[in-house]
């Protein structure tokens, strides 16, 4: 009661704990009661911010500590950004970015210009600098997309690609009107700019990476792991602003360099996504708030037609170029108005570019009063911009990407995917549980998130030690799968024979996919091949998996796939092909395939639909095949198709490839795939894939799977 006589009375609110506390409320509160009216939790937040800052009640100054977990959620926000963004898709869809980046940078820009220039009479300068706070925006309703789990859609792609190009125009047009101002702008200011960019984004992308790549492989601490990707945000915006750029443009990069390091189905990826959510981005989302003043527009009628006019040129002209991108690209109506919902967002680069501009007086007049390169007026009137425009975003990302995820549902649902997916992995050793786990999240299909089991076979149900390390073992199993927000369903069998009582769950659960580990000291053993061939591989239909793991899965940056020929003639080929299709879309690695002509043949037919980072290699023999094998370099990593002896793609040297595997690739991750086999009897009777009329029907199967 004491604690609060003193700091309630007396207004802001100075106690931190007591500031810590209305903050955390608020966060919880928004999404709970704004949910059930339907109005998106990112709005709720804008508004409280509003009402408890210092234009409203009051209660919580814009201070220090709230400008820094502000930065943190600005940062955050462009970070997940460039980390979720598909860089397979990126890749392919680049022209669309950069047609979408022309729309939405050149659209606003001339209606700002325009409406600054002919309807304000501002001065070219300032109506430039003007014109760009338009061109930029923030993915503020990105959270919301990603929520959705719609961050892989086309939409989506093309306007994260455009956001990060349109920012740096945005801001590289700032520093070129602050430097005119200033009269710094010159052939060194040019070499300058050029040359710390140039210097920044080397570092950034390629430097970055290696250092990650170096500490994921030496530090197991999880917590360590997130802090030095915190660290690696906050370095990035340092040096971007060296750079004489943004910070925000350093958190994009960030999130670019370690793309490939964080899974997407990991669970460094859902610590970083929890955090982000939970407390970063909600505090960056209420430090906007705090700056929103309602009373300014009811003090000045100036204002209000300058606030006008850059509602007009921003919102109208994000709308136009949203229209344009979905005309252009053949979107969807809910796509387009996604792309819309998306960009209409000003917030980050508009208000840093306003604040600078507002900061720098250009000269006095007669009586003494400074004249600033971006009037009172124009700040006034991007707090109103900033409010308008986040709750359009908001409202419009919100509806057009439910209808875009029912549909995917609803797509889903019909067949596209059309087999189910019952994953088992078997941990008998403590030391590849977990190595296990992470591989069969890359490997399973995104949705699915409810069919994996972990099995521990116990062959002596008298021993306590047994029995022990078999719940040991599911615990870990279970414990690294919830970190990643997925559910494993632990299991332990009693038998006299591993094999047997693997062979019985896989009956009883209907399993597809069994995932074995090898012991990382002893790899492929006699015995071991032994229990293989007699044990795990009668189990007919279903693929199975014998992974190898000599790094964190995450460090991998390229695999060698090695298909024997007539491999395309099994049954389970394509469902094994998917497998190793997901491994590289949710893992972000290059797949090198190869494999002799008629099978790269179909190869290409299929890949065409796909986005992954892919090569495709003709072979003429086997001999060629173990020789990219025995080239691959210390963070790659090798996928090779078996087959089980009788199928169609056997032959005889496959029976030396666990010998070559162990005194050749023993220091490198090696996966080893045995697709499934009819159960037919004759092989003439087996559909081949060159005469079956489902081919095309496969392929784009497989492409829609993967577009996701």
């Amino acid at each position: 009661m004491q604690l609060l006589n003193i700091h309630i009375g007396s207004l802001p609110i100075e106690d931190p704990v007591l500031k810590f506390l209305l903050e955390l409320v608020i966060i919880l509160s928004a999404p709970l009661l704004l949910n059930k009216i339907k109005v998106p939790h990112l709005l709720g937040l804008l508004i409280a911010g509003a009402v408890v800052g210092p234009n409203g009640l009051n209660l919580l100054a814009r201070d220090s500590s709230v400008v820094v977990t502000g930065t943190t959620g600005l940062l955050y926000i462009m970070f997940l950004a460039g980390l979720e963004i598909d860089l397979g898709d990126f890749k392919k869809n680049k022209w669309k970015s950069l047609t979408f980046t022309l729309y939405t940078f050149a659209i606003p820009f001339i209606l700002g210009f325009t409406g600054g220039y002919y309807l304000l009479h501002f001065s070219v300068i300032t109506s430039v600098l003007f014109a760009s706070l338009f061109s930029s925006h923030t993915l503020i309703a990105y959270p919301l997309v990603s929520k959705l789990g719609i961050a892989k859609n086309l939409s989506v792609n093309i306007t994260v690609g455009g956001t990060m190009i349109t920012d740096v125009l945005s801001l590289l047009v700032l520093a070129v009107c602050v430097g005119m101002t200033q009269g710094e702008v010159n052939t060194a200011f040019w070499t300058r700019l050029t040359l710390s960019m140039l210097a920044f984004s080397l570092t950034v992308l390629f430097v970055f990476p290696i250092l990650a790549r170096w500490f994921f492989k030496k530090v197991d601490d999880k917590i360590s792991q997130y802090i030095f990707v915190l660290v690696m945000i906050y370095l990035a915006a340092v040096l971007a602003e060296l750079a004489g750029i943004e910070a925000i443009i350093g958190a994009f990069f960030a999130g670019l360099a370690l793309n490939r390091l964080i899974p997407h189905a990991s669970a460094m990826m859902n610590r970083v996504e929890f955090v982000g959510n939970a407390i970063f981005i909600p505090f960056f989302l209420i430090s906007v708030g705090m700056l929103i003043d309602f009373t300014v527009f009811f003090k000045s009628l100036e204002t209000l037609v300058v606030a006008s006019v850059m509602l007009v040129a921003s919102i109208g002209g994000k709308y136009l170029a949203a229209v344009l991108t979905q005309k252009t690209f053949h979107l969807s109506k809910d796509e387009g108005m996604l792309v819309f919902g998306m960009s209409s967002a000003s917030a980050a680069a508009t208000l840093a570019a306003v604040l600078v501009g507002y900061n720098i007086i250009v000269s006095e007049t007669a009586s003494g009063e400074s004249v600033r390169l971006l009037s009172e007026h124009v700040l006034n009137g991007s707090i109103l911009l900033i409010l308008i425009s986040c709750t359009v975003s908001s409202f419009v990302s919100m509806s057009s990407g439910q209808r875009i995820a029912e549909a995917d549902r609803e797509d889903t649902a019909s067949g596209i995917n059309r087999e189910n997916e019952n994953i088992l992995i078997a941990v008998n050793y403590e030391k590849t549980v977990e190595k296990l786990v992470n591989l069969s999240l890359l490997v399973k299909a995104r949705h699915n998130d409810d069919r994996l089991w972990a099995l521990n076979v116990v062959n002596d149900e008298k021993s306590e030690s047994s029995v022990k390390n078999a719940r040991k073992n599911l615990h870990i199993a279970v414990d690294t799968a919830a970190a990643a927000d997925v559910t494993i369903l632990p299991l332990t069998r009693y038998d006299n024979d591993v094999a047997t009582g693997i062979s019985n769950v896989i009956k009883e659960q209907q399993i597809t996919d069994l995932i074995i580990g090898l012991q990382p000291d002893k790899g492929l053993t006699p015995s071991f091949v032994y229990n293989l061939h007699n044990g795990y591989l009668q189990n007919e239909n279903v693929n199975t998996l014998i992974y190898h793991a000599g790094q964190p899965v995450s460090t991998i940056k390229r695999y060698v796939v090695l298909i024997p020929a007539r491999a395309e003639k099994e049954a389970g080929f394509f469902s094994s092909l998917l497998r190793v299709w997901n491994i590289a879309k949710n893992s972000g690695a290059k797949m090198s395939f190869f494999a002799n002509q008629q099978t790269a043949e179909i190869l290409k037919k299929v890949v065409s639909k796909s986005a992954i980072d892919l090569s495709l290699h003709t072979i003429d023999n086997w001999k060629q095949a173990e020789k990219a094998a025995t080239g691959l370099q210390n963070d790659e990593g090798l996928i090779v198709f078996m087959a089980r002896r009788g199928m169609i793609s056997y032959f005889p040297q496959m029976g030396s490839i666990p010998d070559f595997l162990n005194q050749h690739v023993q220091e490198n991750n090696f996966l080893l795939i045995y697709p499934y086999r009819d159960q037919i009897a004759d092989p003439a009777e087996k559909r081949s894939v060159n005469n079956h009329d489902d081919f095309a029907e496969i392929g784009q199967i497989i492409g829609k799977v993967f577009a996701r």
